[in-house]
């Protein structure tokens, strides 16, 4: 007699719910633009969603706490002058969005803290470099204010936000129209999908190709390819048949696919969004009403299936929240902001777990919102990890800093005067070089000298009083255990 084994995971029981009507964002006109993008970006703060415009393009900004009915008169972010392609929020700033439009320009915005009252038409900062339409933007991870937007003209190009120049044009190593553009763990790498059918990761600082694989998927449909924590490869793609697939490349030897699965034979662009704290990949097709769920692990077959959302409704789009704007006392995994024809329903996938306790199973710390370098730093060759933090603590955001555009090219004057083995020894450095960068008089220096001391002596009483109330925590935690086990 063979046994079937069934695999064991933590993830096999994640189910998905979408939320209550009254919790949707109803009557919001999603973008009909052909264009395979998300269409939607959402953080710990707001959610945006690239709507239909008469005359130009534009984008919703909306608080999360904005449920329900929107009206048709709610100001937008509106400063293009064709349709908007492609979104995404900057990590290192909840207030930061930066936008891709058909206009071939790139636009940074800063959102007012408590959303929008008034159409936004002015952008802190227009990028100009591009011959054709914009239709990827996405954010270093680890490195502030450098943003990389690639365009139908086949060049990918990183910009300085801060200083609003172009640092690296990537012109010739894509023949052709790039699907979708991954940064790797700690942003020196990135990996791109292309309609010639190749999967390239790149050295974007030396502008070399570190890796190939050409044919990765064999149909002619739009594939994607998203870099994961260890540096594997994940893509979605249609072999020669039209069936949708999925596979793991390792970039060190990319002949052959680690895993390959085939799915089914829809012909809607298969969306990754890849959580890189529990390890789980979830594909979202365009037009499909599901979302499947995969772990990668290191043993074969690699790729493992969890399970499936189902619901009746078709996506247009998805946004994916990022970890630290999740609900972890509902044992909440992940959650997605799913686009229909008229409005944004949220779909939350949590873990069951009897226990109300925090489950650190669930919640390895997480990349948070502090950049770990300057843009400066990692021109210069420096590479970092994502700053981690713990979900365990009740994670309160510190204020966000407005994004400041100097017009002098700060790289060109400042890199000889930073002296090679300078380390930053804490947060107090990206303010002090921002002074640096724009200089003002000496007596508001003094103040703002003065306001940053403050807010530091407040922050080590805070982080004084977060671990006291961890360290209690714990104690009860440990007592709740001993009473449950029958030990006291």
């Amino acid at each position: 007699m063979f046994r079937k084994v069934v695999r064991q995971s933590k993830f096999r029981h994640v189910f998905g719910q979408p939320v209550k009507n009254d919790q949707c964002y109803e009557d919001i006109r999603v973008s009909r633009v052909t264009w395979d993008s998300t269409f939607c970006a959402v953080n710990p703060k707001f959610l945006a969603v690239i709507v239909e415009a008469s005359g130009g393009g534009a984008f919703l900004v909306l608080p999360l706490s904005k449920t329900g009915r929107i009206d048709k008169a709610y100001p937008t972010v509106c400063g293009h002058t064709g349709p908007v392609l492609d979104i995404d929020w900057c990590p290192h700033n909840d207030e930061v969005i930066a936008s891709g439009s058909e206009d071939c320009t790139v636009m940074v915005w800063q959102i007012p803290e408590n959303g929008l009252v008034s159409p936004l038409t002015e952008p802190v900062v227009v990028l100009e470099g591009h011959t054709k339409r914009v239709g990827i933007v996405t954010w270093h991870p680890t490195a502030r204010n450098v943003l990389l937007s690639a365009g139908c003209d086949n060049m990918v190009l990183i910009w300085n936000v801060g200083t609003a120049e172009e640092l690296y044009r990537l012109d010739s190593l894509h023949p052709d129209l790039i699907y979708n553009v991954s940064w790797n763990r700690n942003g020196s790498l990135f990996c791109t999908a292309c309609k010639d059918k190749s999967v390239r990761v790149i050295d974007p600082r030396r502008g070399t190709l570190v890796a190939e694989r050409e044919k990765a998927h064999e149909g002619a449909r739009p594939m994607r390819a998203i870099f994961l924590a260890d540096g594997k490869v994940f893509t979605t793609g249609f072999s020669r048949m039209s069936e949708r697939q999925l596979a793991l490349w390792d970039p060190e030897n990319f002949g052959e696919p680690m895993a390959l699965q085939e799915l089914d034979s829809s012909n809607g662009a298969l969306l990754p969004f890849y959580d890189p704290d529990t390890n789980v990949v979830y594909v979202c097709g365009k037009g499909d009403s599901s979302i499947r769920y995969f772990e990668i692990t290191d043993e074969p077959p690699y790729i493992h299936f969890l399970n499936t959302f189902t619901s009746k409704e078709p996506q247009r789009g998805m946004g994916s929240m990022p970890k630290r704007g999740l609900e972890v006392s509902k044992c909440e995994i992940a959650r997605f902001y799913k686009l229909h024809e008229r409005k944004c329903e949220p779909i939350v996938m949590t873990v069951p777990r009897k226990s109300d306790l925090f489950q650190d199973d669930l919640y390895p710390d997480t990349a948070g919102p502090e950049a770990a370098l300057e843009a400066e730093e990692w021109v210069s060759g420096r590479d970092a990890s994502p700053i981690l933090i713990s979900l365990r603590e009740a994670y309160v955001p510190s204020k966000q800093r407005d994004l400041k555009v100097n017009r002098r090219n700060v790289l060109s004057d400042s890199r000889p005067a930073a002296a090679p083995g300078t380390s930053r020894p804490g947060p107090s450095m990206p303010a002090a070089s921002t002074n640096i960068a724009m200089p003002s008089g000496s007596l508001a220096g003094a103040g703002e000298a003065g306001k940053l001391d403050e807010v530091m002596q407040e922050l080590q009483t805070l982080r004084a009083l977060v671990r006291e109330q961890g360290e209690r925590i714990g104690r009860l935690e440990e007592q709740l255990s001993r009473i449950e086990n029958g030990d006291a």
